[in-house]
């Protein structure tokens, strides 16, 4: 990003790369909005940014709750007019057989997909008018190569990559940029529960980095770490049988989000 970053909004800031994103990217004089679910680690990120000198507040809005969302960030917008926008937050639950409650599902879609885009149509309208700013969406390794044990993971992820494909060239000229964040595996909460190979396994710091180097210098896509990502792509353009062979060496049990099963 060529202009200076002065506010920035995360959303998903009390997980692992949320977390490590509060801390990368905060500075002094920087105004940061963290939301999260975890009110006791959205603290501690709240904390960490703070010691790094950036002026923070925190948000335990249900992102569900769209009105409600959608209240929060435009009051802050309004404060603190908005140059970044990160879209992290996200569930993920897992399924065998391709059976997957219908509860389950529709609340992955909500939280990954749906919030997602509410919270970058809360702010659009006046970054556009501002004519500067920047959105990032946070996909998934899971987006280039759906994994059959991550089947509305999967689904919200492929949504959010064309999303922010298709939001990007509908905001060209506008003066707002739009990227796409396709992170590999790492070493994060949500990774421990998916009991399976997690190759090329990652540091939330290192992602961190990656990100904010990315967005530093405006790039529509910032995907890591390459070799893996790459990899993926290729496999998903062999033929199918040989395709859904290898991705059957990555099957995974994924256990349950703690969060989740108290309501956060």
């Amino acid at each position: 990003m060529t202009d200076p970053i002065r506010s920035v909004v995360l959303t998903g800031a009390s997980g692992g790369l949320g977390r490590a994103l509060a801390a990368e990217l905060a500075a002094p004089g920087r105004r940061m909005l963290l939301m999260g679910r975890n009110a006791q680690r959205l603290a501690e990120a709240a904390g960490a940014a703070r010691a790094r000198g950036a002026e923070v507040e925190t948000a335990a809005v249900p992102l569900t709750e769209t009105a409600a969302l959608s209240r929060c960030l435009q009051e802050f917008d309004a404060a603190h007019p908005v140059d970044l926008l990160i879209a992290n937050a996200g569930v993920k639950t897992g399924n065998r057989g391709g059976i997957e409650p219908a509860v389950q599902a529709e609340r992955v879609i909500a939280v990954n997909l749906t919030a997602t885009i509410h919270a970058v149509q809360a702010l659009l309208p006046a970054m556009c008018a501002r004519r500067r700013g920047r959105i990032a969406i946070v996909g998934s390794l899971a987006a280039v190569a759906p994994h059959g044990d991550l089947l509305s993971y999967s689904a919200t992820k492929a949504g959010l990559q064309a999303y922010a494909t298709a939001l990007r060239r509908s905001l060209a000229g506008s003066g707002v940029g739009v990227t796409a964040v396709i992170p590999g595996f790492m070493d994060t909460p949500m990774t421990d529960r998916q009991k399976g190979p997690a190759p090329m396994l990652m540091p939330p710091a290192r992602a961190a980095r990656i990100v904010a180097r990315g967005l530093e210098r405006g790039r529509a896509t910032i995907a890591f770490p390459l070799p893996l990502i790459i990899g993926a792509w290729l496999g998903e353009r062999l033929p199918a049988p040989l395709a859904d062979r290898i991705m059957a060496r990555y099957r995974a049990e994924i256990l349950p989000d703690p969060d989740e099963a108290a309501g956060g």
